[in-house]
């Protein structure tokens, strides 16, 4: 079946572009170049995929995906952004979008996102369902997760498999990039909630002022700007998972809001005199340890202990070095099948720059090497001159022994504020945390900018 999109886009020549091209590769796409249309055009047809531009005249790309979560919630949408700062568009994705893509783009990029992005709906029926309508055992769905073949990754996959078919609340600790919400997902899968929403929620993205609403929902009137009902996502997440990323970022003040929440299962949507009992699992995840933040008073204990029934640490790339080219070859397979090509793997030289890099950047890092290198590569192999030369780099500085894992991490935050120009924007993109989280280690390490 042929997908159908929805391209919400003011640029008349750039949105006809697309069109043209997108049509060219066999899917069915409608216009709107404004909001008021696209929600038209959303209220009569069901669309698979929804294209909107981040900034349009009328409104803007997250009201659209709010929208469409409302209105039509099996629609994925895909984020498009023309600004330097595109930490809008990365809080789109924890609201729900599946991705994001920065102008100008080539359409070749646009068409790798969406294949990447988006199975098609009856592919991913095939992977959860069996033929009486029963999850079938072990699926999937979404985020594809792989299996390692080292020690630290067996007893890993063990955790999950024995807490995937319980309902107990877990916490996932592990550095940024190694893959906590696919964790989450594979857990989520393995349930018996499978069938049911599975809602990621990135706490650092939440101002604190509306978080209570983000979590809860709103009904309209109850606060300036308040102009629709809103749902949030406890409500969201009914019958499902909510996964909480980074929940060390949270304030005082919703821990508070969190834990009541938890305890009495029961919630009530801002300005609204009437409780919503809920049923769902916790799922949260940390790149920090929360233990120090009980000690010193930032995180609540008892919220702790009630997120962490069951705990699992999520291995980083480099402790995990058997499993490195099974990974490549994934990540290379996927990229493959987006673009078109046919890489066979990767030279000696891009082999033994793999082995030497720390990745510090875990999966995320090495899956977006992958795909740059797939896009730029010509001939059957990925070679060296394709890959980033902070890897080349990586690869060719010995680390010294005696340094600490805080002097590592001081460092790296060092060079990629130099790297960004002091764009503390930029340079949390880079390292792959949120901004809260920077600004938290800045003061840790005493870094004066």
């Amino acid at each position: 079946m042929t997908e159908q999109i929805l391209l919400i886009e003011d640029d008349v020549a750039f949105a006809a572009m697309l069109t043209s091209f997108l049509e060219r590769n066999d899917f069915v796409v409608a216009v709107a170049h404004n909001g008021e249309d696209g929600r038209k055009l959303l209220s009569k047809t069901a669309y698979g995929i929804v294209i909107t531009d981040l900034k349009l005249p009328d409104t803007t790309g997250i009201e659209i995906l709010e929208f469409c979560k409302e209105t039509a919630p099996g629609t994925k949408v895909l984020i498009m952004t023309g600004y330097a700062d595109v930490t809008t568009a990365v809080d789109a994705i924890k609201k729900g979008a599946i991705d994001y893509i920065s102008k100008p783009f080539r359409p070749e990029e646009l068409l790798m996102v969406l294949k990447t992005s988006v199975p098609k709906v009856a592919e991913e029926r095939e992977k959860i369902f069996t033929q009486n309508g029963q999850p079938a055992e072990k699926k999937r769905l979404g985020a594809p997760y792989v299996n390692g073949i080292s020690e630290i990754s067996k007893k890993f996959n063990e955790y999950l498999q024995l807490v995937g078919p319980t309902n107990m609340c877990v916490l996932i600790q592990g550095e940024s990039g190694t893959g906590k919400e696919v964790a989450a997902k594979a857990i989520h899968d393995m349930s018996q909630r499978s069938g049911k929403p599975f809602i990621p929620v990135d706490c650092g993205a939440i101002p604190k002022e509306i978080a209570a609403s983000e979590f809860f929902g709103h009904i309209k009137g109850s606060f300036t700007g308040a102009v629709n009902d809103k749902i949030g996502h406890f409500q969201a997440a009914d019958g499902g998972t909510l996964f909480l990323d980074e929940v060390g970022n949270l304030s005082y003040e919703n821990q508070i809001q969190l834990l009541r929440a938890l305890q009495e299962r029961r919630i009530k949507p801002v300005g609204s005199n009437n409780e919503i009992e809920v049923d769902l699992r916790i799922i949260s995840a940390t790149n920090e340890d929360l233990t120090k933040g009980v000690a010193e008073g930032t995180f609540r204990e008892d919220l702790y202990h009630r997120l962490n029934e069951f705990s699992v640490h999520i291995p980083a790339l480099k402790e995990r070095k058997e499993d490195l080219f099974l990974f490549t070859e994934f990540f290379l397979d996927q990229a493959n099948t987006a673009l078109g090509k046919n890489i066979k793997g990767l030279d000696k030289q891009v082999e033994t720059a793999f082995k030497k890099y720390a990745w510090p950047g875990n999966l995320r890092e090495l899956k977006n090497v992958l795909k740059r290198a797939v896009l730029l590569t010509n001939s059957s192999k990925i070679t060296i001159d394709v890959i980033p030369r902070e890897v080349i780099i990586g690869a060719e500085t010995t680390p010294k022994k005696d340094f600490s894992k805080e002097t590592n991490e001081k460092q790296l935050i060092i060079n990629a504020l130099k790297e960004t120009e002091y764009n503390k924007a930029k340079a949390a993109r880079l390292l792959n945390i949120t901004r809260k989280t920077l600004y938290n280690k800045l003061n840790h390490y005493n870094i004066e900018l």
